[in-house]
């Protein structure tokens, strides 16, 4: 299969993107569109941290529950959960349940609510790591599993107290975010976001 494909509605996309129904939406919509809402890049270095070692098809289909069980990822509502949020977190079939990962995303909400106390926005601290925009890749071996800029930008965080966010998960984070474009040469959404990040002011530190 080619790593770009038509689907019936004409559009060419990443093969990806096509491969399971809820990808399509996910693909169109959202991956790779530039985000500067603090609360939604929480959501993502969380969700980011709660994929690794799984398919993040696996994270996607339990998005909904995760957004329920973490009260929308909102940093201060987070911040405050204890022992008794651990347990009921543990005991949610909904979700990764993963005692480590969720303490990550509990710590990642502090690590926040600080950079806040500090004048500093979670957005515009993984903004301040894009990188110089290349050319497209024309195949999905062409991307790295991590860059400079995402093991940079992991050092960063975990230098702030944020957990599971090594320099995969960091990469992983900064595509879906928008932070870099990678979408292959040829699929109709790379221009979308293209054009989105043109029109975007990057949140800055």
């Amino acid at each position: 299969m080619s790593d770009v494909v038509a689907g019936a509605d004409g559009l060419t996309r990443c093969a990806w993107g096509v491969s399971t129904p809820e990808y399509q939406p996910y693909h169109d919509e959202e991956w790779g569109r530039p985000v500067g809402d603090d609360v939604l890049v929480l959501e993502k270095i969380c969700l980011e941290g709660f994929q690794s070692g799984l398919a993040w098809i696996t994270i996607l289909r339990k998005r909904e529950a995760f957004r329920r069980a973490f009260a929308g990822f909102a940093p201060e509502v987070v911040a405050q959960f204890g022992d008794g949020e651990v347990e009921r977190l543990l005991g949610d079939p909904g979700i990764v349940r993963h005692r480590a990962k969720i303490l990550a995303a509990i710590a990642n909400a502090r690590a926040t609510l600080r950079l806040a106390e500090e004048g500093v926005s979670l957005a515009a601290l993984v903004w301040s790591h894009e990188p110089v925009r290349g050319d497209a890749a024309t195949s999905f071996n062409q991307l790295p599993p991590s860059t400079p800029e995402s093991t940079a930008l992991s050092a960063d965080l975990r230098r702030r107290g944020f957990q599971f966010v090594g320099p995969t998960t960091a990469y992983a984070a900064m595509q879906a975010l928008g932070v870099v474009n990678d979408h292959l040469a040829g699929c109709h959404f790379r221009e979308v976001c293209a054009a989105e990040r043109a029109a975007f002011t990057a949140p800055r530190l």
